[in-house]
C-alpha cells in the first residue's frame, strides 16, 4: 500500500482537485444539493474557509484556507466524500473497494497544491474560474452556475474572455 506524505501546515491555503471514479459522469452537478449539504455539514464540524470553488460534472477544484491551528484537510475530504456518497447507489466495485467499505463513487485520492504566494493564488483562482470555459461548458466563467465566481468581488465580467 502506498504511503502519501502530504504537507502539514496549519493555516495553509490549498488548491484541490477532486474527481469522481467514473469520468464523464454528471453526478456532481446532478447531485449539487447533496454535495453542498456534505460540505456545509463538514464545515460546521471542522471549519475551513472557501477561497474559490468550481464544480464540474465529474470533478471539482477549490481553494481552502485552513484554520491557524489545524492542517487536517484529508479528514475533511473523507467526510465530504462519504457524506455525499452515503445514500447513492454504489459504483462498479472491486474487491479492494469492498475491503475498505468504499462505494466506488470517488477516485480514492485527491490532488493538492499548497499555495506559495499571491501570484500563485491568483493563478489558481483564475484556474477555478476558467475551468468550465476550458471544458467548453460555457463561454464565460460567470455563465457557469456551480462556481464561486458569482460571489467573488475580484472577478470582473468580461476580463477573462479568451
Amino acid at each position: 500500500m502506498s504511503r502519501y506524505i502530504r504537507p502539514r501546515r496549519p493555516g495553509a491555503r490549498i488548491f484541490f482537485t477532486v474527481t469522481l471514479a467514473q469520468r464523464g459522469s454528471n453526478m456532481l452537478v446532478r447531485e449539487i444539493a447533496r454535495l453542498r449539504r456534505a460540505v456545509q455539514t463538514t464545515r460546521a464540524e471542522r471549519p475551513f474557509e472557501i477561497e474559490a470553488w468550481v464544480v464540474l460534472p465529474d470533478h471539482m477544484h477549490c481553494i481552502w484556507v485552513m484554520p491557524e491551528d489545524d492542517a487536517d484537510y484529508s479528514t475533511r475530504w473523507r467526510l465530504i466524500k462519504s457524506r455525499f456518497s452515503r445514500e447513492l447507489p454504489k459504483g462498479q466495485t472491486r474487491p479492494s473497494h469492498e475491503a475498505r467499505q468504499e462505494r466506488a463513487i470517488w477516485q480514492r485520492r485527491f490532488w493538492e497544491h499548497h499555495i506559495r504566494n499571491d501570484a500563485d493564488l491568483a493563478a489558481h483562482i483564475r484556474y477555478c474560474w476558467m475551468n468550465p470555459v476550458k471544458h467548453r461548458f460555457v463561454n464565460t466563467p460567470d455563465a457557469w452556475p456551480y462556481s464561486s465566481v458569482h460571489h467573488d468581488p475580484r472577478y470582473t465580467p468580461g476580463a477573462d474572455r479568451t
